[in-house]
């Protein structure tokens, strides 16, 4: 149905779309704020694992892809990328075990993981080839996730590093989406800061999330003798609600446009005021906020499985009702092709996933 409207007929619903404008400015926006900011970036792919997206980052001057496991990182080599960072400790025998035999494969190949402990280092020891695993130490806050919690715990885990066969060390790494305030970002990243003077390897990298703080990030690292790579993922499709609320572009000029949207039909108007809409859980996320009604006096009630009930007057049973979404890393993965729109919703490419 390449060029033909979704509302043509050609296009089943409930369906997940993609604007293509939006997407692209996306895109472009990223590149350039980290660009002037003298950063890079390797795109979170866990979002999207979308090679056409992944292609798009990649043409806009992307470092790199992230991952959060070796499977993702299978996946997204596939596409053909080049330098591939999972911001996750690895210690399947299996992943690493691909990763290894790709190395020896490919000389120009680079993968980089995380490390937080003197067992994580000697697992991926034990699994390296011709090449050692290139490895950066990843520090933590109280209350938070992975990552060394005390600048003691780093150098221990850093000087283990250097002295094991098969390991090389690469930089830092750090995760500040889990923090609530500017300043308690600032002071976690006081300690990457740190944490980086201690790394004894010529060009360091120190690499954080910045999806919710890049502003922030951009401020405070702008004079750190490091390679900094920001591992922003949601910022390609932006969202109606949770990133809406959260994105640094609040705080400073410029914008993301959310590109998600969801259109479905009402199934049945079983009350005054309640109507039943084929889209459910499985169609669109529901774990950091629900859909957002782009009909106004549209209230969703609750989601299940496959409907989802809102109140509102005067719909009937084959209304299209469409919704903007809340969370892209949890929306992506519920389709296997989407549909690529304009600004007139004509169809003018397809996005696929490989989850």
């Amino acid at each position: 149905m390449l060029g033909q409207s979704i509302f043509d007929g050609g296009l089943g619903f409930p369906a997940m779309v993609v604007h293509q404008d939006a997407l692209e400015h996306n895109v472009a926006t990223m590149a350039a704020f980290v660009r002037d900011h003298g950063m890079e970036l390797a795109p979170h792919a866990k979002t999207h694992m979308s090679p056409e997206i992944a292609a798009l980052q990649l043409e806009a001057g992307a470092w790199g892809l992230t991952v959060a496991t070796t499977r993702q990182a299978q996946v997204v080599r596939g596409f053909g990328v080049g330098r591939i960072m999972v911001a996750n400790q690895v210690v399947d025998p299996v992943g690493l075990a691909w990763a290894a035999a790709e190395l020896e494969r490919d000389p120009d190949f680079e993968f980089l993981s995380f490390v937080d402990s003197i067992a994580g280092v000697d697992q991926l020891a034990r699994h390296a080839g011709a090449r050692p695993f290139q490895v950066l130490v990843e520090v933590g806050h109280d209350g938070g996730r992975a990552g060394c919690r005390t600048l003691a715990g780093v150098l221990e885990v850093a000087a283990h590093v250097q002295a094991t066969p098969g390991v090389e060390p690469a930089g830092i790494a750090g995760y500040e989406g889990g923090l609530t305030t500017g300043d308690e970002v600032r002071k976690y990243l006081d300690s990457l800061q740190e944490a980086i003077e201690y790394v004894r390897v010529k060009n360091p990298i120190l690499t954080v999330g910045g999806s919710q703080w890049f502003d922030v990030i951009g401020r405070e690292l702008v004079a750190t003798q490091a390679r900094i790579l920001l591992r922003s993922g949601a910022y390609v499709s932006h969202d109606d609600g949770y990133y809406r609320e959260r994105t640094p572009f609040n705080r400073m000029e410029g914008e993301l446009r959310p590109a998600l949207e969801v259109w479905a039909h009402v199934l049945s108007t079983p009350e005054p005021g309640l109507a039943i809409v084929g889209m459910g859980k499985r169609d669109a996320p529901y774990d950091e906020g629900l859909p957002i009604p782009r009909r106004g006096g549209v209230t969703i009630m609750k989601m299940q499985d496959q409907h989802t009930i809102v109140r509102a007057d005067g719909l009937k049973p084959g209304d299209l009702l469409a919704f903007g979404i809340s969370h892209p890393c949890t929306a992506f993965d519920k389709w296997r092709v989407l549909p690529l729109v304009d600004r007139d919703y004509r169809v003018v490419g397809t996005i696929s996933t490989n989850f």
